[in-house]
């Protein structure tokens, strides 16, 4: 199916300056946004700071103004009807031709760290902002619990916080009649995040996603199977936003590791040059993944990917640290999108291991192939085109 977005006249148009600046080690183009104001170029930084070995970084890069560090506020570009950056639920149903519901009620969980005592109200703007409906914590669509399960929460973490805000944001979008489980993490240390995604299986959870990660490390495979491993559960996380490269949890061997794209206003997709992705050093290849197409002696990512340059970001709103509504990347926004694709299309409860999905049916045309080649590193085999494949 050919993928497409909708414009109109009234949405907000977005140009793109040749001005680049950097974040880490990779450049990133910086767009001119136009509205009634003179155009201010944009840049993007992370919500997230730099942490040490043994710590996850969350993934999301935050719209600002040229040269400062506070966050551009913005209006949603993209109401029902379609439109420019920052997208909202109609573009992506669009672009990667989404169905709005999932058979019954399935739970998508999100794994992060620390808390977010705004999430519940902010989700609440967003939700009736998009005319979706409401996901409360009252009726049972939204839970938020420690890492084990109980009501309460870690402190609160602005960077983080704005973290939680994307991923059940993109939850929204992606999946109107989903629940969302929001598992906190008492610090974003590697075993209390590995604990919460444990609980969040335990909890009923049929697709989690983890939007943050930490470079590769010598002994990996033990945690990767003490709490990356579930049956009949899409595990996915973000492949990293530095550029080529391999990141931790992205790598383990039953996740799937969701890199980034450039998702252009008239449809187009194109690799995002942030995304991550590579050859393992530590992890065996999986049985489904084919090395003929990936090139790697050992466990190769991404598998899919999904809009993550920041450039055509989505929208978010978070008023906690923030000022409401923000443009919003990374490869946190494409993760939570891929898990909620697994949840929308119902097949993880009767399949072992949900990462082999994407293997076992993309030469039925099920995935939108991101450039010329049917594999890369930073896209995987593509992003999604209906459900088929997940």
């Amino acid at each position: 199916m050919r993928k497409y977005l909708v414009t109109t006249a009234s949405s907000v148009l977005m140009l793109f300056a040749l001005t680049f600046f950097t974040w880490g080690s990779t450049a990133f183009a910086a767009p001119v946004a136009t509205a009634s104001a003179a155009p201010k170029r944009l840049s993007y930084v992370s919500a997230c700071a730099v942490v040490g070995v043994g710590y996850a970084r969350c993934l999301a890069l935050v719209a600002t103004i040229q040269g400062s560090n506070n966050p551009l506020i913005v209006n949603p570009n993209a109401h029902s009807t379609g439109g420019n950056p920052p997208y909202g639920p109609s573009d992506f149903h669009n672009a990667y031709a989404l169905p709005t519901n999932a058979s019954g009620t399935p739970t998508v969980a999100v794994v992060d760290a620390y808390s977010n005592p705004n999430l519940a109200s902010d989700l609440a703007h967003y939700r009736s902002g998009y005319g979706l409906p409401a996901c409360t914590t009252g009726s049972g669509c939204l839970k938020i619990v420690n890492q084990t399960g109980g009501s309460k929460l870690p402190p609160g973490n602005t960077g983080w916080g704005l973290e939680e805000s994307l991923d059940v944001d993109m939850v929204s979008a992606i999946c109107e009649n989903c629940h969302i489980l929001v598992v906190d993490a008492t610090s974003n240390g590697n075993t209390n995040l590995g604990i919460a995604v444990n609980e969040a299986v335990k909890l009923g959870a049929i697709a989690v996603s983890n939007s943050y990660g930490e470079n590769e490390f010598s002994n990996e495979n033990t945690p990767c199977k003490n709490y990356y491993k579930h049956n009949n559960v899409a595990v996915t996380a973000s492949t990293g936003d530095s550029g080529p490269g391999e990141s931790y949890p992205a790598i383990c061997h039953t996740v799937i590791g969701v890199g980034g794209t450039t998702l252009n206003p008239n449809g187009t997709e194109t690799a995002w040059s942030g995304s991550g992705g590579g050859c393992s050093v530590y992890v065996k290849i999986p049985a489904w993944q084919l090395s003929s197409l990936t090139h790697c002696k050992k466990h190769a990512v991404a598998d899919v990917s999904a809009d993550a340059d920041p450039n055509t970001g989505a929208y978010v709103y978070d008023t906690y640290g923030y000022g409401g509504g923000l443009q919003v990347g990374g490869t946190s926004e494409s993760s939570p999108i891929i898990a909620s694709v697994f949840a929308l299309a119902g097949n993880v409860s009767s399949t072992m291991h949900p990462a082999s999905l994407p293997w076992a049916n993309y030469s039925s045309g099920c995935l939108f192939m991101v450039g010329s080649s049917q594999y890369a590193y930073q896209t995987g085999l593509g992003s999604p085109d209906g459900t088929s494949c997940f």
